[in-house]
């Protein structure tokens, strides 16, 4: 991984990604206010973050939340001064599984040896987001807009993406995952594809050839459309075999081979299709 630093991809817009992850975190700079979108894993992760923010700018800062996972959102003790926005299912999600989260994560960093990382997690108060959208809202950062746009289930329930549309560039969190799979175990695997394609329709964002994934590089239309193109095959594949009769993990598996994707990755979309199915 190369020194940690912001990456301006369109004029006024930077994304910094970071070790942990490969996780990005973005940072859009208008005449009056900045947004930063995703805020990292813990308190000391935010205070990074904000710090590395305010060496590029000193204006009044508003936060996105992408969604509800700890990677994306526990680091908002350090923007609590901040207007941090999210989906109003991303909220419900956090105040449901926010501590379970905490303590998957705690027990992890601890199994690897990383008991510092354990303790600053532990130690870290969760704060929610209080400005909540259910639908595409625009915020003015002064001279230039960005859209909030909800498209539908695919991550998770609440996915929220980040349009700027003078600088053609969406944050399309972990909606698209570059270097990786996508991650299945809270997703909607049927309906992922959909949702992308939504979102890459709408008006905000149809324009794009920025997109910059939760996770890993910076991509282009082409990759996202590449992206909804296998999960639709996945999605239409396990829809078959549920059809078909398909009742087992082990069938639905079978079913999504040769896309690419791992064994771990097939196993969760197929319990989360099944699941969603019961």
């Amino acid at each position: 991984m190369t020194e940690v630093r912001w990456v301006e991809v369109a004029p006024g817009v930077h994304v910094r990604r970071h070790e942990e992850l490969n996780l990005n975190c973005g940072l859009v700079i208008g005449q009056r206010r900045a947004l930063v979108i995703d805020t990292r894993s813990y308190h000391q992760h935010g205070e990074e973050l904000l710090a590395a923010v305010r060496e590029l700018t000193d204006l009044e800062l508003v936060v996105v939340n992408t969604h509800a996972h700890y990677d994306h959102c526990f680091g908002n003790s350090a923007f609590r001064d901040s207007q941090i926005y999210a989906h109003t299912l991303m909220l419900e999600d956090l105040i449901r599984t926010g501590e379970s989260q905490r303590a998957q994560i705690v027990a992890h960093m601890r199994d690897t040896d990383r008991p510092e990382i354990a303790r600053d997690i532990e130690t870290t108060e969760i704060v929610l987001p209080f400005y909540v959208v259910d639908s595409d809202t625009e915020i003015d950062l002064g001279g230039r807009r960005v859209e909030l746009l909800y498209a539908g289930r695919g991550h998770t329930d609440h996915d929220l993406a980040v349009a700027v549309p003078d600088a053609e560039v969406v944050f399309a969190g972990d909606l698209v995952e570059e270097g990786a799979d996508p991650h299945m175990e809270d997703s909607f695997p049927l309906e992922w594809a959909d949702t992308l394609r939504a979102l890459m329709s709408k008006p905000a964002a149809a324009l794009a050839d920025i997109w910059v994934p939760g996770h890993g590089a910076v991509v282009d239309l082409a990759y996202v459309e590449q992206e909804a193109a296998v999960l639709a095959q996945l999605a239409e594949r396990m829809e078959e075999a549920l059809l078909a009769g398909a009742l087992g993990v082990d069938a639905l598996m079978t079913a999504g081979r040769g896309l690419g994707m791992v064994q771990e990755t097939l196993r969760d979309a197929a319990v989360r299709a099944l699941e969603l199915r019961s």
